[in-house]
């Protein structure tokens, strides 16, 4: 028996290469996970280990893989990582130019519990787009995973490198399944 479904949906930055994690997270606490990826990220994470770990095919378009199937079980919870400034910025404003912004647009919309993990740095946070972009989410009542409450703040420009060995794939999903777990009772 699985305690829940997780959506995964991968950005295009270095800690998508470390996906694999928040998979394995799940996992370990009995939940199914699948993950989709926005354009930007196939090409940082290694699309077949994910497929084999989630028993899933990565999307990434609106076109299923064949064969594969077109729905995925309901989400129990969302969590978006590593989220960039571009797709953060997008999903505040409710842009869905992709397969992965849909799927995020509408999930939050069905307000499934919803955690969003920002890997940017400390230039483009202090930019004011970015900062109303958390600001909306929070409002929404999305939790983003940022700020000393949550002991993760953006990295200094050019250290990104540092910053992506100690992403907290295993913080978010915590939030996630609490999340999911209090919208249920």
């Amino acid at each position: 028996m699985t305690s829940g479904h997780l959506q995964i949906v991968v950005c295009g930055a270095g800690p998508a290469a470390d996906a694999a994690k928040l998979v394995t997270a799940a996992q370990e606490q009995n939940w199914t996970a699948a993950v989709t990826a926005t354009p930007n990220a196939t090409s940082f994470i290694d699309l077949a280990a994910i497929e084999d770990l989630t028993g899933t095919s990565v999307r990434s378009t609106y076109q299923a893989s064949p064969g594969a199937p077109r729905a995925l079980p309901a989400a129990d919870a969302l969590v978006i990582a590593p989220a960039t400034y571009n797709s953060i910025n997008k999903i505040a404003l409710g842009l869905a130019d992709n397969y992965a912004m849909t799927s995020v647009a509408e999930l939050i919309g069905r307000q499934v519990p919803t955690v969003v993990v920002p890997f940017v740095d400390a230039a483009l946070a202090t930019r004011l787009p970015f900062r109303r972009a958390v600001a909306t989410l929070r409002d929404e009542g999305v939790h983003v995973l940022l700020g000393p409450e949550d002991e993760w703040e953006p990295h200094p420009p050019g250290s990104g490198n540092d910053r992506q060995r100690v992403f907290p794939w295993g913080t978010a999903f915590g939030i996630a399944a609490g999340r999911a777990h209090d919208a249920r009772t």
